[in-house]
Formats: structure tokens, sequence, C-alpha cells
């Protein structure tokens, strides 16, 4: 595709679904940094003046020739596509060829540029994107944008935006959001010739998003990237969750290609990946970017490009919880066979009720094998038990603190997930009081409920954990509050997991190490609590200060 910039033929600007909003500052500065990202542009400089109406844009990108600077803002005209056909193979981040004609038409707009090797020009349009200043000047390589008079020929619209501080507030969302897809770039903003904030460049939106989030670290994050067949990627970033979470589904967001859209889709894949994970009310911080075909997806279905027609959604949702499911794991640069792993998951059986046993059956072992070649284990030592409740491991980081009821408990809910198993009870269960949306979950999750008497239900059928509790018919009475199986299988867990203040044998605290590690989502509780503290190696000897260097006269 050439770089230079043309008219588009009639039947393009026909075939193209509808034209650049241009509503407020935030989408001013919006289509100026696609363009400059387009550009090829690593810095990039923001200047705001909004009293004025004004914003500026430097970059350091290709910069324009004076053929294309004259073109620039005229209805229409671009670069990046040519035909009709061009519109299903959009790799950038612009194509319509209308937002500089849309804020000359809106405003004052002036252009500075200089290609490599080239001259710098300054061109100063009018209403129409005509050229009607045109002189050479001195500029480095690269481009700026100057908007200024925003909306003086709409006075109408200006009155309609909201409050000035409302607009910078989403004109920084739009920078860090722009920034997040392109972690390379180093931005610098200034807001009335005054700093406002920077973002520093790094390898990946791991590197950026503590810059956005100031309440958390790097190491509350964890990075994934997947090939995908045809050079295409699944980069995920996101917060761990005995770490990091929100009130709010504020911070799950999606990028395809550069560009943060809108995709209901994948955002309920994402919340679903964390499923019993977090606590009540709590939603992850997640920044999922596709890297995709140009033939996957189709742009040209927003005015702002913020929503696209993805093909095979439904393989790129399970792709994507796939690719979470890795990154919650403990060790998520192993890539086990996920097929392979949910056979086995489905060849355990049920948690002995009672106390704790270790490999409870003859095929135990093999079983544990064949797990372990699918899902490769961090070397986790049991060393001791710290009041009955902790287990002390070794790692070869440092040392690691494993509460062993919510990692009992962990390893029990998935066990559940996996082989939800409903067995008769020897004698029924005799249970008064049960409002009909109590009978109504019960019989939901599969139990046989049936009138015993005067406000007396006879259940004859229980969750296999439960069959030989002394408790059971407290835990059905529980189980019937809960509302769907999911709850129940919770409620379960946590009722069959071993108690705090428990003794155990290191080799039963290493099989606890072991299937915990084993489980999808090791790193929280199903009801969201942490299940394990890192004390690291590096943490230790700063505690212990032993950089330090101590004197021969010390005896050392």
């Amino acid at each position: 595709m050439s770089n230079s910039i043309q008219t588009l033929p009639a039947e393009v600007v026909y075939s193209i679904a509808a034209g650049e909003t241009i509503d407020s500052l935030a989408a001013v500065l919006r289509e100026l940094l696609e363009n400059a990202l387009d550009a090829g542009a690593t810095r990039i400089a923001i200047s705001l003046w909004p009293e004025l109406w004004r914003v500026r844009v430097a970059d350091n990108g290709c910069g324009m020739d004076l053929q294309n600077l004259k073109l620039a803002a005229t209805a229409h005209s671009t670069s990046k596509i040519h035909q009709v056909e061009d519109l299903w193979k959009i790799t950038s981040l612009g194509f319509r060829g209308e937002a500089l004609h849309s804020l000359a038409h809106l405003s004052s707009l002036e252009i500075f540029s200089r290609t490599a090797g080239g001259e710098g020009w300054r061109v100063l349009y009018n209403a129409q994107g005509e050229a009607v200043e045109i002189e050479p000047t001195a500029i480095a390589p690269g481009t700026i944008v100057t908007v200024s008079d925003l909306f003086e020929r709409w006075k109408p619209r200006r009155q309609s935006l909201p409050s000035r501080s409302q607009q910078l507030k989403t004109v920084q969302q739009t920078i860090q959001h722009i920034a997040l897809c392109h972690p390379l770039v180093h931005w610098q903003v200034e807001h009335n010739d005054r700093s406002w904030f920077r973002i520093n460049p790094g390898q990946t939106a791991q590197n950026i998003l503590p810059q956005i989030l100031r309440t958390i670290a790097r190491e509350d994050l964890a990075q994934l990237k997947l090939e995908v067949e045809g050079e295409q990627q699944i980069q995920v970033v996101l917060g761990l969750p005995d770490r990091c979470h929100r009130r709010r589904s504020d911070w799950v967001k999606v990028a395809v290609n550069g560009r943060l859209v809108r995709s209901p889709e994948l955002e309920q894949t994402i919340v679903a990946g964390f499923a019993r994970t977090l606590p009540r009310d709590r939603y992850p911080i997640c920044f999922l970017h596709l890297r995709l075909t140009a033939d996957q997806i189709d742009w040209n279905r927003h005015p702002a490009k913020a929503e696209i027609y993805l093909k095979n959604m439904g393989e790129w949702q399970n792709r994507v919880s796939e690719a979470i499911g890795q990154a919650l794991r403990l060790n998520p640069e192993a890539t086990p066979d996920i097929a392979q792993e949910r056979v086995n998951k489905l060849l355990k059986a049920a948690e002995p009720t009672g106390s704790y046993h270790v490999s409870p059956t003859p095929g135990s072992e093999p079983e544990r094998t064949r797990e372990s070649e699918a899902h490769p284990l961090i070397p986790l030592r049991a060393v001791a038990q710290v009041n009955q409740t902790y287990i002390v491991a070794e790692h070869p980081g440092g040392l690691w603190l494993v509460e062993q009821h919510i990692a009992h408990e962990r390893i029990l809910y998935e066990d559940l997930c996996d082989r939800w198993e409903i067995v008769p009870l020897k004698s029924p269960v005799a249970i008064g009081n049960l409002k009909p949306t109590q009978i109504e979950c019960l019989e939901e999750i599969g139990l046989e409920v049936s009138p015993f008497g005067t406000e007396l239900w006879a259940i004859r059928s229980a969750p296999k954990p439960l069959v030989e509790r002394d408790d059971c018919a407290d835990a059905l009475v529980e189980i019937s509050l809960g509302g769907d199986l999911q709850t129940a299988q919770v409620a379960i867990a946590c009722r069959t997991a071993i108690r705090n203040g428990t003794p155990l044998s290191v080799p039963q605290m290493q099989d606890i190490l072991d299937r915990w590690q084993r489980t999808r989502t090791p790193r929280t509780c199903p009801h969201g609590r942490p299940i394990y503290l890192a004390l690291e190696e590096p943490a230790l000897a700063r505690f212990f200060r032993r950089s330090w260097v101590i004197g021969k006269s010390h005896g050392i």
C-alpha cells in the first residue's frame, strides 16, 4: 500500500459505515494520537489548554512531505486504504480519511511536519481542509498538529459538553487506554504549560498498568502471551486475585490490534474466568490484547472504531478462557495439555469425609503421575506445620506459608465441580420448616425431596461427601439456602475440608501441597481468600541485611 495521501474513490466512501465523530477534546486527541501511532511514533508529547479549546500533539513519526500535507485535511483523503477491498484488510488505527477534515471544519488546524532527510513545512488549513498558508520551517523529523478554537463555529456543541474536569478525566483515560495498547511508546502530557503526567515505555502492558493504577505493583500482575496459528497472539495481563481486585468491572479491558474495543462477549469470558477466585461483589483487573490477522476483523462498524465484528467469536472465547486459566496458575509458563488435565480431573474420586487421608486407593499413584505430567509442579517441599494451621513449604525462591484449610477447600471444590455425584442415603434425613425456595434449590441440584408429615420433608439422597457425615442434616439446610449448584459445591468443600487445628504429618502436608498446585485456580479459595504467603529470598535477604559487609574484627 502506498504511503502517499490520495482522495478515496466514491464507491469506497459510500462503503464506509459512518463518519468520524468529533464531539469532545478526548475525541480530538484520540484521532491525532492514532495518526501519530500509524506514523510509527515512539515519543508523543501532548499539550492541552482546555480554556482556550486548544490541543497540540507532537510526535517523532515518519512525517509528511509538502504534497501529502496539502491533501491531508481534504475530505476522504488517506494513505491507508485506496479501494473497497482494503476495508476488509485494515491494519492501521485510522483508515477513513475524515479526522483531519472534520477538525479543519470545527477548528483552526495547523500542521508542522518533516520527513527524515526532507524539508520541514508549516501548513494552515481553512474550514474546507484546503491549505491556505504554506511556509518552510525548521523542525525535527516528525509532525506537530495544533487544533485551536475547537467548536468556535459550533458554540451549541461547546455548551452541551460535560464540565471541564470531567473532560480532562476522559482525556486522561483516553491516553492511558492507548498507552496500554502501545507500551513501547513514551508519553508526556502537559496541561496549561505545566507537566501533568507521563507514562514511561515498557516491553508489555504489565509495565504500563502500575503507572495508571497506582495502588498496584508490577508484582501484583501476571502476564501471559500465547501464540495462535496464523501469526496471531493472545496477550493477557491480569491482577492476581489474591492481591488486587476492584469494586466495579471498570478494569476489564479488551483490545484488538492496538485499539481498545467494546466486546461484551469477551468481557463476560474474562469475568467468568475469575469465577470463585475473588471475594463477593468484586471484579478482576484484566487487560486482554488480541493480535489478529486482518481477515478476522471487520472494523467498519462504528464511527470511533470502538465496536467490531470478530469472526469465530466462540473459538476466541474458548482460547481466552484457557489463557486466563493458565495465567492464574502458580507456574503460568508451564503449558499443560488442557484436555488431558480435564480428563484427569474427571477420573479423581470424591474426597473421603472425616479426617484427611493420603493416597486412599491403590490406583492413586499412577493417577498422580499422569496429572504431574499434564501439569508440572513447582518444587514445594513440606517442612513443618505452624499452629496446626499453616503448612511451611520450602520453595527454590524462598519460603511459602500455605493455609491448610482453604488450600484443601480449593482442592475439594474443583473435585466437586469436575465430578458432582448424588448418592442415595441409607436412612432419609428429615428436615423441618423448609421454605418453598429451599425445597426448589435442593431439587435443582439433584436431591430427592418428598413431604414427610406436617412441615417435615424427607431427603433421600445427598452429595457423596456428605453421606457419612454426622452433620449431614445441617449441611443440607445450609445448601438449601445457597441458591445454585456452584454455591452448594462451595459450601460442601468448605464443610468437608480439614479444619485448622488438625495435626498433619509431613507426607499429608506434602500431599495437600501437590494436589493444591494441580488445581486450576490455586491462588485463592472459592470465597476469594488468599491461600498462600510467599516470603521470597530477595525480601529475606533485605530484611536480614545480608548485603552488609562485616569486618574481620567481628570474628567472621
